[in-house]
């Protein structure tokens, strides 16, 4: 990946959770946190990946409404990065936290067992 690409996701990543949190006014939609952007290297798509404070349904419902703002944010993000082409948005929940819980359990049961 290239030191510009790295910087675009940093910078991505960045204005979209400002978006997020200063421009979306839908109260369902909760605390929300931008883990991680992932662009391909020609702009076209970006991976935007999400996490919701609290329970798995608040992850459903935080999505669905991302979704639907899918276009606002894109367009805010357009007037905000200079970049000949602002990409796809894709929003994914980001379970990597959930999965290095499920192995730190693992690994403490497997040491309790000794």
């Amino acid at each position: 990946m290239s030191v510009r690409n790295q910087r675009l996701q940093s910078i991505f990543q960045k204005e979209i959770t400002n978006i997020i949190q200063n421009e979306i006014k839908d109260p369902k939609l909760g605390f929300v946190t931008v883990s991680d952007v992932s662009v391909t290297n020609d702009l076209s798509y970006a991976k935007v990946y999400v996490s919701f404070l609290g329970k798995d349904q608040r992850n459903e419902a935080g999505l669905k409404i991302l979704i639907k703002a899918r276009g606002f944010i894109r367009s805010q993000l357009a007037k905000r990065v200079k970049v000949y082409k602002v990409p796809e948005l894709e929003f994914i929940i980001d379970d990597s936290l959930k999965k290095a819980q499920r192995i730190d359990d693992i690994l403490n049961k497997i040491h309790s067992e000794d």
